[in-house]
Order: C-alpha cells, then structure tokens, then sequence
C-alpha cells in the first residue's frame, strides 16, 4: 500500500513548517557596493564590514548572509552587472563631486528594476529631492546593523504581497523621511523585532523550525510621505500589526507638521486594536500622542532603544501576556500557549473580557506566527456568545487544541520555565539523540502522517506514543569528562563496580534543574531507558544490552522522585562500560571509546490497579517472521503477546504469538496440553508503594513478577483470559465462569474485543514503508472496562537488519544428504566457513534445574575461544537467552560473543515457542550470527552421533568442545528459511 507519502519530509515537521519554506523566496544574496578605495579600504579593515555581516546575521539566527563585492566607480560597477546578476546596489559617492552622484543614473537605466540604494557619511538636503534613480537614502554611521536593517526592507518590499497572501505575515508600517533618523531607528526596530521574535516564535521547538519560522516574522515597511503611509495601510490593512510614525513628514508635497498626528488618527478611526508609536524629536508631541491614544518615544531620547523594546515587547505582543485590570493592574502573566490557557481559565470576567475587546489575544497569537488561531479568535465578541463562560471555554478549548496540534511529529528542545507537558517529544542538550531516540523521533513522525490509521480505527481503538523527554549525548560527554570516567572505556572493570563509580559521580547542575523542571509538571510513572548512539542503528544495534529502569514517580517529595531519576539516569550512563555492550563492539569491530549514551525518559503505558501500575497488554511485533506456521507466509509478520509490562515478551518468557493476519491460527496451541503448559502464567507489573527509596528500583525490586490471577479481581485479566473447564476438558472464551485462567487472549484475537490484530498489521505495514525494509515495533495496549476508547501506544520501532542483504543461498539435494544437521527453521541468510569448534550441551549431562550453573559454564568457554579468535557452533536444548531459566540457558551476551552459529534442540523437559520479539534475536540478527531450531516433528533433523564421534578437547560438567579439523560449512537461505551444515 504506497500512500504517496513525502517520508523525507518525516522525523522533520507538521505542514505548517513546511509552508514557511515558501516564504522570505526572494532574497539579496550579492551587494555591489560603489564607494572610493578610501571607503572600501575603511569598511573591509577597520570595520571588517564583511566578517561582521556574516556575524550578526548568525547571532541574529538569520540565514544567507549576503556577499559584497566592491568597486571604485559606476564604470566599473557597469561592467561588474555585465559579468553577473547582483540583487541590491549600493552607492557612496562622493557628494562635493555632483557627477560622482549623477553616475548613479546609469545603472538605474541600465535596469531599471535594480535597487539602488544611496548611502551617504552624513545627512544631506537635496534642494530638488533625492535624485529619482535613487530608491532609498541612508546615513552611514560605520555600524553593520544598518547594513542588514537596509537589506532586510529591500527582502520585505519585496516578498509582502505573497508572504501576507498565503499565509497572513504580518506588517508593521515605519513612516519616516529624514534619513539620518531612518537610519538610526531602523536597524534598532529590525534588531529588536528578530530578537524578540526569536523569544516567542515556537517556543521550544528545534532548530530548524526556529530558522524557518523567522521567516514569518513581521515585515517592516517604510513610507517616506503621508500618501505612501495611507497607500501602504489600505492595501494591508488586515495584515497590520502596528504603525511607527513620525509627526512633521511630507504631505501634499511639503512637510506638515501635524501630517504624523493625522494619519495616526486615521489608522485609529479604523482599526481600533492596532498598536501606535509616534516617535519625535518634539518632545511636545507627547500629549498628541496621548490623545490618539499612542505610545510615545523621543527621537533624541538616550533610553530610545529601551522605548522600542518596550513598544515591540509590550504592545505588539512578542513579550508575555499580561492580564490587566481595567486601571492597568497586571494580575498575571503568561509566556506560552500552555500558561496562557491555565491562566485564561481562572482570571476574572471583566479582565477576560477587557483583552477579548481589544483583540489582545489574537495579536498576541499573531506574534507567535499562530495564524489560523489568531485569525479565528479576532473576529469574535461577546455577542457571538450565550455567556462568558461560553465563550471563555470557546478560546480555552482552540488554544489547547492547537498546542497539541503544533507540536506533532517535532522535536522540541525542553524549556524549563514554561514547558508545555503536553508535549509529544522534548529534548535536553545537543547532539545526538541515540538510535533508539531517533527511533522514537521517527515514530511521533511516523503517526503524525499516518492520519488514514487514525480515521480507519477512530472510536475502536487510538493510536499514539507516550511522551517521552530525551537526554542528548552532550548530558553524557559532560558527565564522563566532568568527572574524568572515559578510562572507563578500555579498562576491564566488573559491572558493579562501575555503577558504584558513577552514583558517587557528580550531576551537571544544569541538568538535574531541566529534569526537577520537567518533575514538576510530571507525575506519571516514568521508564528511563538507554538510547547509545549505535542502539537500534540500522546494521549494528545494541539491542538490550544496556540499563532500563520504570520509576513509580509518585512520592509528594519532588527531591525524593528527583534523587530518583538521577541516579537512574547515572545507571544508564553507567551501562556505557559494562560488559556485555564492550563484547558486543568487539564483535562488530568498535572502540567502546566511541560509543555515547544519550537517554530517554518515558511515560510508561498503564493503569493503576491498586498498589501496580501496567498495561492490559504488551508485547513485540515484526513485519517479517521467521518461523511461519501452516499457511503463514514470513511477509505477514508475527507477533508476540503478553498481560502486563513488555518484559515478559523480550525477555524471552512465556507469551502467545501469532500471525496479525491469522490471528485465530496460535502454533504454540495445538492440543490442550501445549496449551495449558505454553500459556502465560506471571506478568510483570511496577510496584508504586509510595516509599522514597533509590536502592530497590535500581536493582530492579520495584518491577515484581506476579502469578496471572493476582489481576483477576480488579485487573485487566477478564478482558483477556479464556477459563480452562477441567471436567469438560474445553477452553471457553470468557474468564466470567469458575475455573483456572489460560492466557490465550481469546476475547482480543477470536472475539476482536478491540482490533489488535488489525491495528498491528497497518501499523507493521506502515513502518516498513517508511523504513524501506522489514521492522520491528514495541507497543502496549491499554484497556478498560468502563467503556473507554482502548489505547494502542508504539513504544519503539527499529530495522530488521538481518533481511538487508539476502543474497541468494542455494541449498543443493546432495547437502541435506551430507549434512549433519538440518532444519527448516533457520533464522539469517548466509554460507559462512568459520566454525572450527562445536561447543554443545551434553545431552547425557543437561538437568533443567541447573541452566544458570551451564551458562556460567558457557560463558568461560566463550572467553578462551573469543582470546584464541576461533568461531564456534553453540549446541543446547530450549530457548537460548531467555531470562526464565526454566524455558532454556539463560546466557547473556558477554557468555556467547564469540560464537558463529546457535543450534536450539528439542528437549523434553524444554518444549517451548521461538521467541523472535526477545532482544536476543533483535541482536543476532544485528549480528549475522545464524540461529537455527532442530524441533522434534518435521524434516528437521541434527546428527548427534556424529557430533559425538568427534573426540573432545574439552569435557566439563555439563559441555563438551569438540574441535574439527577442517572447519564446517553453514549454508542458511533466509528466503526459506532452510539450513544446512556440512563437515569439513
């Protein structure tokens, strides 16, 4: 199904950033610039004109800073335009020489649509008027602000009419006529429109939004006379954000003193709630301006600057909302779309209403460039509504509404002062965001395009992510080097011991504020969890191999819940230097010198069921299975299933999988008796006792496996559960009857209580589109009896990486009859010659009871083969890196780095499902390591006898190391999922 998406475009923005690239389209790149030598000599090394350009326009985050090139006449400038197109020309001539000055025509008739701006060392009165082919007059003060402020009025004059057509920029109108004061306000107006512009414009939101939406900053135009001012209002009138005019400016063809005064008066006749300055260096003018009413600022003033800013800031609406009561008290104020809606919900009626009649709101909105808000709200009054609690929900309901709406799909940089905790996803710091982040970020993306799932499902199911904060890498490069841990990285240091080095570690202040901030507004539980820059990369993941810690976050103590979330992030910086992630780059050939911990901080999906917060169900899906049952196809995915926390699915412990387009099709199921020994039978769930303690979820404690039937009472268990009838020897599908629970989610797979099946499908197929290849997700579902819509959150999505080169495998009729195993179940796509030992599980010696005791075993046989560089085949019976040790050996990867291939045997004692939703298949898939199961039915088949025959240069309790002589061949075919292995 190609949905025709841009997925470029994902991981980037919401269609409203994506207009703004259309915005600001016409810009002045190359500035001729005609000046003596002296001047150019003057410019280029005493005021470093052209380094300082480019400085401002980066601090005032501005893009495209514009190239000088200089000549000494207009004969050389002509030439100069022959060569090449130049967007803006500017003129020093020298004004004692009149043909100097008189040159200038030339180029105007050259082209006539070619600015030319005139700039002049001093203030200059032309007996006859500017002379024409000049388009503006400035005074040159030696500051490179005018330089830019004269660039940015050229941009604006030209790109108003479509900027304001589109999208409704707004316009502020700046009538002046001396070029010395024009000059002078100018760059102080543009300066502080783009600084204070910077401060509102999507608040929080990353970079490149922020460089985006400056283009929808105000533009500012410049009338010279009373005609151009009236001209430039009526034509945008409706786009008007404020007016700045001087009082004595030419009307009628001659100055007027009170020219100024009249058209102010004019604006104010027809737009009330427009905002005024009347700047003059008459101090007199003051009681015109108050009259108006305008605000008022004094030309020669030397708190001038502090004027304007207070103008800008206060009355065109980029500083904070100031509630106000009617004699001008402030009774509160708000800095964001988030405060402004809590505070709107509680100020008085008069005051509501007083900044509803003067549009207060809406130019407010107009500054933050919300202008569809802005726009819907201006219009409104009180008589469009039964009452003022009407109205007041009305603008409550728009605001929170478009806060949601503004910031899907964005990674928006965490503000401590006024986040919005309705935020999809935060980012703390610079840098990378790790891969699972960058995962997640892709995900909100994902589902902020995917608007035809939400339509399909709507009113069965929602489909979201939780909200989640991220730590970028720079949190962890100034931890390890604040408190000088990198000789971490090379060092052979037992993993307790580098957690007890980094909780006596001192915090970067800045960070722990950001995360008290972010505590304040938050107390749902919190999952912190490991996001390493190589995590869920594409070809090399560290799936599961560093820290996860679920945090109740529920104490009244903020310190207590803060202490909490800072020593589990210091746990999670931590598994940067355990053990197991440093054998994973020595197998994938990386310095763990180069690896980074950036970290997440996420709202864990669930409900409070008395003491125990967990979902109805979590689990793992793929788009691509490995293992198809019957009339499965690998294509249609797989997925695995359990009640509660996630945990029991990549843990590898018992859970129930099947295909979401055959869900009533359960492989693990076929007689009752599979049936009742493959079910689940414990969940995980968080512990919330209240307690603040720091100890017990660092190690784990406060995560507790429960038996099924503790969620019976008041759980989600009979939403879930089938009742087994022993006397019938029959599953029914309701857990409402008496008898023992079986988890086998009949009410969701048979019976489509809620649209599981379906929804993992789209989501599946969906994620794979946009990922160009086989995915895997994470997601939990919640339910309720109540009647709730239930809740479908993806928790992560990542590449299959093991499907990204299937190369053709052919499997030739004389292998399987020389080979000395064979399977039809083998996991990768490979034909390798690397095995030169076999390590197995003495079939004589293996006691169910004892897999930690083989493990251990395992583990000291892998660093003697790892140390002499000799790949070797693993042979055991069960589920290989389950943590349950009673469903098979229960090895980490530090105990199997070395290994090449995994053969999983079929045991008595140890019948139990693949598990391909596990962290351990996620990473040998990474891996390229070949993972093949010998079941007991089927034409699979491993030749221990052989196996046997070969003598052992190794014989302990419990394994066996039988070294070949010639190495064995492995050929696996992941088209069909088939494999052989031959001797050598």
């Amino acid at each position: 199904m190609n949905r025709g998406w841009d997925f470029c475009a994902i991981g980037g923005s919401e269609s409203k950033f994506r207009t703004y690239h259309d915005l600001m389209a016409h810009k002045v790149r190359d500035i001729l610039l005609i000046s003596t030598p002296y001047d150019a000599w003057v410019m280029e090394e005493d005021c470093k004109l052209s380094e300082r350009i480019v400085s401002e326009y980066r601090g005032l985050n501005l893009s495209h800073p514009p190239r000088l090139t200089w000549v000494s006449s207009v004969a050389e400038a002509l030439a100069k335009l022959d060569e090449r197109r130049y967007d803006l020309v500017i003129h020093m001539p020298q004004l004692q020489d009149m043909e100097d000055v008189n040159a200038g025509r030339a180029i105007k008739e050259k082209d006539p649509a070619m600015p030319i701006i005139l700039l002049t060392h001093r203030d200059v009165n032309f007996p006859e008027g500017r002379p024409p082919w000049f388009d503006r007059h400035f005074v040159w003060s030696g500051d490179a602000d005018l330089l830019v402020a004269l660039v940015k009025l050229t941009e604006d004059a030209w790109n108003v009419d479509f900027d304001t057509r589109s999208i409704g920029i707004r316009v502020i109108i700046f009538v002046e006529d001396s070029p010395r004061y024009i000059s002078s306000l100018l760059p102080i107006l543009y300066k502080e429109l783009v600084l204070q512009t910077q401060k509102v414009i999507e608040v929080g939101l990353n970079q490149e939004h922020r460089l985006l939406t400056m283009r929808a900053r105000p533009k500012i135009l410049l009338a010279e006379t009373y005609e151009q001012a009236v001209q430039l209002f009526h034509t945008y009138e409706e786009f008007v954000q404020g007016v700045i005019s001087d009082v004595r400016f030419p009307m009628n063809g001659s100055k007027d003193p009170e020219a100024g005064v009249r058209f102010l008066r004019q604006v104010k006749e027809h737009r009330q709630d427009i905002p005024l300055l009347m700047a003059s260096n008459e101090p007199r003018n003051k009681g015109k301006a108050a009259r108006l009413p305008a605000f008022f600022v004094d030309k020669n003033s030397p708190l001038l600057l502090a004027d304007v800013q207070r103008f800008v800031s206060d009355q065109l609406g980029f500083g904070d909302f100031i509630f106000r009561r009617p004699d001008g008290t402030e009774i509160a104020r708000a800095g964001s779309l988030y405060v402004l809606e809590k505070l709107m919900r509680v100020v008085p009626d008069d005051v509501f209403l007083r900044h509803c009649r003067d549009n207060d709101f809406s130019r407010w909105f107009f500054a933050r460039t919300e202008f569809d808000l802005a726009c819907k709200v201006r219009p409104l009054t009180e008589q469009d509504f039964t009452d003022v609690d009407n109205m007041r929900t009305y603008l409550v309901e728009d605001i929170g509404k478009r806060r949601k709406e503004r910031q899907k799909g964005v990674i928006v940089n965490f503000n401590p002062k006024d986040f919005d905790p309705a935020t999809d996803f935060m980012k703390i710091g610079e840098g990378s965001l790790g891969g699972k982040a960058r995962g997640l970020a892709f995900l909100f993306a994902l589902l902020d395009r995917a608007e035809d799932l939400e339509t399909k499902f709507s009113g069965r199911m929602t489909i979201s992510a939780p909200r989640t904060l991220t730590m970028a890498t720079q949190c962890f490069d100034e931890f390890v080097t604040f408190n000088d841990l990198k000789y971490l990285a090379d060092k052979d240091v037992e993993d307790g011991e580098v957690a007890r080095i980094f909780e006596l570690a001192e915090f970067p202040g800045w960070i722990r504020e950001q995360l008290r901030a972010y505590l304040m507004e938050i107390e749902h539980p919190l999952a912190v969890r490991s996001s390493s820059l190589l995590e869920d990369a594409q070809f090399q993941a560290y799936a599961g191999l560093y820290s996860t810690f679920m945090l109740p976050n529920d104490h009244p103590d903020i310190d207590c819940r803060l202490d909490q979330l800072v020593h589990a992030v210091k746990m999670v910086f931590a598994s940067t230097y355990f053990k197991a992630p440093k054998a994973f780059s020595r197998r994938v050939n990386l310095r763990t010198d180069e690896e980074r911990m950036g970290v997440i901080i996420q709202e864990i999906v669930g409900e409070r069921y008395g003491d125990y917060f967990y979902p109805a169900m979590g689990g793992v899906a793929q788009s691509y299975n490995y293992y198809p049952f019957g009339r499965m196809k690998p294509e249609e995915g797989v997925a695995s299933v359990a009640m509660g926390l996630g945990k029991t699915v990549v843990d590898g412990e018992k859970c129930l999988r099947f295909s979401p387009r055959y869900p009533k099709v359960l492989p693990q199921c076929p007689t009752m008796e599979e049936t009742l020994k493959n079910a689940q039978n414990t969940f995980f769930s968080l512990h919330m006792p209240g307690e603040c303690t720091v100890k017990s979820f660092l190690e784990g404690e406060n995560v507790v496996r429960r038996d099924v039937t503790e969620a019976e009472e008041n759980g989600p268990l009979s939403m879930l559960a089938s009742t087994y009838l022993p006397e019938q020897g029959i599953l029914r599908d309701t857990a409402a009857v008496d008898g023992p629970k079986v988890m086998v989610f009949a009410p969701v797979l048979k019976h489509k209580a809620v649209p599981l099946a379906e929804v993992l499908g789209d989501v599946l197929e969906v994620a794979q589109e946009a990922m160009g290849g086989p995915v895997e997700i994470e997601f939990a579902v919640n339910m309720y009896a109540d009647g709730r819509t239930p809740e479908f959150s993806l928790l992560q999505v990542r590449p299959m990486s093991a499907l990204a080169d299937l190369h053709q495998v052919t499997i030739e009729p004389e292998d399987m009859e020389r080979a000395f195993c064979y399977s039809e179940h083998a996991l990768g796509n490979a034909e390798k010659s690397d095995i030169r030992d076999i390590v197995y599980v003495r079939p004589d010696a293996f006691d169910a009871a004892k897999t930690e005791q083989i493990a251990r075993e395992i583990g000291e046989i892998n660093v003697r083969m790892v140390e002499q560089g000799r790949k070797y085949l693993l042979i055991g019976p069960g589920r290989w890196g389950s943590s349950d040790r009673w469903l098979g050996i229960p090895v980490g990867w530090a105990d199997i780095s070395g290994v090449s291939a995994i053969i999983e045997t079929w045991c008595e004692e140890l019948r139990v499902e693949p598990s391909q939703g596990s962290h351990f298949f996620h990473n040998i898939t990474t891996l390229g390591i070949n993972y093949v199961m010998v079941p007991q039915t089927g034409e699979s088949r491993l030749d221990w006898d052989w196996i046997t025959s070969i003598p052992a240069k190794r014989h302990g309790e419990f394994l066996a190391v039988a070294a070949l002589d010639e190495p064995c061949t492995v050929k696996v075919d992941g088209r069909q999922s088939r494999c052989v292995m031959l001797p050598g």
